[in-house]
């Protein structure tokens, strides 16, 4: 994968991956909409989620415009698994070489986990593009992840684990080509009450806070969800 991969494009335009995590099919979907509609065009399923591959089979026609992906995979038929539902990318917590390769003969981003400089060089030079920084917050958040970029400034770099709407901005200033955001992007209160509209504000609001352009440009009125959402 080259430095102008449409995958690297996206996550540089981009920036955010939301991530999803959730027991109730029906509530992914939702919230994967009001991500996308609200302009986050990254949009991580991860596998421990219930029905994580319909889920992605669903979003890859409802959301064309974005980039439909697995994470928490672990193992090789986790991987075979994602993409036979069509994951568009996938992130796993850990790195091994085999998964990395695997990827690369379906053409397929893999981003693995790594956490020391030692682990992340070699995720690297097993021929990962990018590598994800996990959990990125107990070791110093955007402070260690400035620290990296002096010796390991060359590999793309994903923060995730800690990460908050508050400290975005900072890690992406410190070097991260974008960062994965999960419970941050949909406040529990919010998601309880089933308040729907609040939480598209509250999303909007951040996406326009990091001065991200929405890759969905909407009229007044229209919603990327009405038509499909349960």
């Amino acid at each position: 994968m080259s430095d102008s991969s449409p995958w690297l494009a996206a996550l540089r335009q981009r920036r955010v991956v939301a991530v999803i995590r959730s027991d109730n099919p029906d509530l992914a979907l939702r919230l994967a909409h009001l991500a996308a509609e609200a302009g986050l065009g990254l949009i991580e399923i991860t596998w421990n989620s219930a029905e994580p591959g319909r889920l992605i089979a669903q979003l890859r026609r409802d959301l064309p415009q974005c980039w439909i992906g697995a994470g928490t995979l672990l193992t090789q038929a986790d991987l075979e698994e994602a993409l036979g539902w069509g994951s568009q990318f996938c992130f796993s917590p850990h790195t091994h070489p085999d998964l990395i390769r695997f990827a690369q003969t379906r053409s397929i981003p893999l981003v693995p986990g790594a956490l020391t400089p030692t682990e992340i060089l070699g995720a690297w030079q097993n021929g990962a593009e990018v590598v994800k920084v996990f959990p990125i917050q107990a070791v110093g958040g955007p402070v260690y992840l400035r620290a990296l970029q002096g010796p390991l400034g060359f590999i793309p770099l994903i923060p995730t684990g800690g990460v908050t709407l508050e400290n975005t901005q900072a890690f992406l200033s410190a070097g991260a080509i974008a960062v994965g955001l999960s419970g941050a992007l949909f406040p529990r209160p919010l998601v309880d009450a089933q308040d729907w509209r609040r939480l598209g504000q509250h999303l909007r609001s951040f996406v326009e806070d990091l001065g991200l352009e929405s890759v969905f440009p909407l009229s007044e009125g229209e919603g990327l969800g009405q038509g499909s959402m349960v």
